[in-house]
């Protein structure tokens, strides 16, 4: 199967977009092209097949050949731990912040089973791996910005002490997310926060790149970065 799935995926190359995708994610050298739409359906079709043994003999030549795995995890539909298991055997294999950020967004199981898939980011949250990090903190912005998990979300986020650049960038956008969710507890984070200082200004410009943000604030929260 995995010689067929890299044959489909090297037939739908488009030289024009690989020369695009690879400008954006400049830690990678293996991308041949394939659009996210083509991926999407591919990954589709083999989650209705035997989408296990596909993920057993899956090959990470090329970057479409990793993120094609996250997605198939994401459309098969398995019970949250067989899921979850898959999950944990696919993070070691994040090596950038466009199959970090695909893979999150796909896992809507999460969804169903908040309280489980928080437990199971907690280790991901302490790690010293720069992509861990950056998964635990995708899913927190994606499945968790909500009233019940807001306090614990910006604590573990604050919590994050890392130097690589897409974790940084990872908990800004985060931070940030939070803010145009729930901009009051957010704010009071924000007061008192321990972020560095990149992090932490980085949250602030997100916030006033939202059309969501009212002049008025947009002045309040640029008044607040630090020198």
């Amino acid at each position: 199967m995995e010689k067929a799935i890299k044959d489909q995926l090297l037939e739908l190359a488009d030289t024009d977009y690989q020369k695009f995708a690879a400008a954006l994610i400049p830690t990678i050298n293996n991308l041949v092209g394939v659009r996210l739409p083509e991926l999407r359906k591919l990954a589709k079709r083999i989650a209705k097949d035997d989408w296990r043994a596909y993920l057993k003999e899956a090959d990470n030549q090329y970057f479409e050949e990793t993120m094609l795995q996250g997605m198939v995890i994401g459309y098969a539909g398995a019970d949250i731990e067989e899921s979850l298991r898959c999950t944990a055997d696919f993070v070691p294999k994040i090596d950038n912040w466009s199959v970090c950020d695909c893979f999150c967004i796909g896992l809507k199981f999460t969804k169903t089973n908040k309280g489980r898939v928080w437990d199971f980011l907690q280790p991901y949250l302490k790690s010293e791996q720069e992509y861990e990090l950056r998964f635990g903190a995708v899913m927190l912005l994606n499945f968790y910005i909500e009233e019940e998990y807001i306090n614990e979300v910006l604590e573990l986020l604050d919590r994050v002490k890392h130097d690589g650049y897409y974790i940084k960038m990872a908990v800004a956008w985060a931070v940030s997310i939070c803010y145009m969710k729930l901009p009051e507890p957010t704010m009071t984070y924000l007061r008192t926060c321990s972020l560095d200082d990149f992090t932490y200004n980085k949250a602030l410009q997100k916030m006033t790149e939202s059309f969501r943000v009212d002049k008025e604030t947009k002045l309040l929260i640029r008044s607040m970065k630090r020198k």
